[in-house]
Formats: structure tokens, sequence, C-alpha cells
């Protein structure tokens, strides 16, 4: 028999303000410990170098977390000129360097290169998995292995900032499962100065900004302390991108046991809806002439 997992039901985002050194995995369960919470997950990875928005799920808002995933996500970045690494950031080893340097002219021209639907080659310091293994242990075992090229939507990279000669401070914003490693690496190859992420930050994922995140050392001062709560956002933050759809108190009984219920609202025809009822959110489904046919129950 299973064992009961221990802790509140409690359900929401708290997003984070990830600092460098923790992993993602980390951050979530010291953000579990904290708020003493039964349930919780995050909406996409950063390295452990990697500082900024790290928005975790508590409780059912994890049934949400697909919704950030595949959000647009925003990312500042250093690129330092003149070294490749095989980690594609400063913390690996130095493979090759260059004494050239780019224009600013010359890093402008590049960008459009890497907007619309690109191909990306992942890191090999990197968690995709090549015959069920993740890529960075067998790259730490010294295998030599080949990383497929993946489909990658960036809707612009830009140059904002040229502090000096070996730096550049870029911001792009991307869909789902981009590098900034890669991009940091093939720019630096293309402009013939090689190229890797010193700094990376993420600034906003979906409809979280960093602006409004909550560092690591606070939740650690505020843990176990109902003030931490105040800190939560509500489970439906996480369905912004979905329209909105009202129950009626027949339909709220049906969708609540899995079935079609029916709702109020203007939606097309097939699209994926969110439906509220008594101000809490209910499903989450497909809307079919009045009704949604649910994909996803909310237990509030």
């Amino acid at each position: 028999m299973a064992r009961k997992r221990k802790g509140r039901d409690i359900s929401g985002w708290l997003v984070v303000d990830k600092p460098a050194g923790p992993t993602s995995t980390a951050v979530v369960n010291k953000v579990r410990w904290a708020l003493d919470a039964k349930k919780a997950g995050h909406a996409g990875t950063l390295d452990p170098d990697a500082t900024g928005v790290l928005a975790v799920a508590l409780g059912e808002a994890t049934k949400t977390v697909p919704y950030i995933t595949d959000a647009l996500k925003a990312y500042v970045f250093t690129v330092r000129f003149g070294a490749a690494t095989n980690t594609d950031d400063a913390e690996g080893e130095v493979l090759e360097t260059s004494d050239a340097r780019p224009s600013d002219a010359e890093i402008e021209a590049a960008l459009p290169g890497f907007v619309g639907d690109i191909q990306q080659v992942p890191p090999r310091f990197s968690a995709v998995k090549i015959d069920g293994e993740r890529a960075y242990k067998l790259a730490r075992d010294g295998e030599e292995i080949e990383l497929a090229a993946r489909d990658l939507y960036v809707e612009s990279l830009t140059l904002l900032e040229r502090p000096d000669p070996d730096h550049a401070v870029l911001e792009m914003v991307c869909g789902k499962g981009g590098y900034v490693r890669s991009i940091a690496r093939d720019l630096g190859e293309g402009l013939g100065c090689l190229g890797h992420v010193r700094e990376l930050r993420r600034v906003w994922s979906g409809p979280f900004d960093v602006e409004e995140a909550i560092s690591l050392a606070l939740i650690e001062e505020l843990a176990k302390d109902p003030a931490l709560d105040a800190h939560l956002l509500p489970v439906e933050v996480g369905l912004a991108d979905l329209e909105e759809m009202r129950a009626t108190a027949a339909g709220a009984a049906r969708l609540k046991n899995g079935n079609p219920g029916q709702v109020l609202g203007t939606a097309e025809y097939g699209e994926e809806v969110w439906v509220s009822h008594d101000g809490q959110p209910l499903a989450v489904g497909i809307y079919r002439g009045g009704e949604v046919h649910p994909s996803r129950v909310f237990n509030l």
C-alpha cells in the first residue's frame, strides 16, 4: 500500500527569483518544505547557474503546468566572445579560443538568422535523453554523443548592450525547449569568434514576471509562517492563455465528476477553455455546443 504524502493541501503558484547555485528541483523542494505543501512542481527548468523566474506550482496548480511550459519566455543573457566551452557556458572547460571580436553591426546583422522557426542543437551538457540516458551524464562519462537538432520558435532576439568588445548582452523571447547556451554557441560560431554564455536570467515566463517574484532567502525566512501564503498566486493564473467560461449550477455538478457540463460564455467550437464556478477554477476542457468536455478537473 502506497504511503500517503504528508503536508498541507495548498494550491497556487509561488514565483521564485531563483539565485545562481541551486538546481530547479532543489528550489521546488525548499518551497514545498517552507509551505509544508503536499505537492509541488515547476514550470520550466533553469540551469543551476541561471537566475530569475522559476514558477513553482503547488497542489492543484500542478495541473496547469503544461500551459506555462508551452508559453513564451524571455531571457536576458551575456555572451562572452572569444572562447568555446564544452558546456557552452562559463562553467565548462575551454575547448578553443579566438582573437576575433565582432562589431555591433556584425552582431545586429547576425541576429535575424536566429529569429522565427529555427533548428537548434541542444548543448552536450543538457537534460536531453539519448537512449534513456541524460546527455549530461554521458558527456561527463567522456562518451562521444551526437544530439539531433530540435525545432524552436524564437519571437525576438535583441542586442541590449555592448559593455566591451568581449561581451554582448542580449534578450531572447522564445517558445518551449529553447537553450540560450546553444544560441550563444551558434552566434559565436557564425560570427567567427566563438562564444558561450557568461550570465543568464529569465525575466518572465508566460504570465509570471521577475518583478513579482520572491527571493529564496525570503522564502527561508518566512518558512512555516502564514505570511508566506500571502505570496501565493491563484491556480487560474496558470490558465491566462485560455478563454474563461462559467459553468451553470447543473454544469458544475457534472464537470466535477468528469462529465461534459453546460457553460456560459463565448468560445469557438473545439477551443480549449477553462471553466470557473463560484469564483474558483473548476476544469479545463474542449468547448462543444454549449458544453465543455473536461480533460482536467480541479479539486479546490
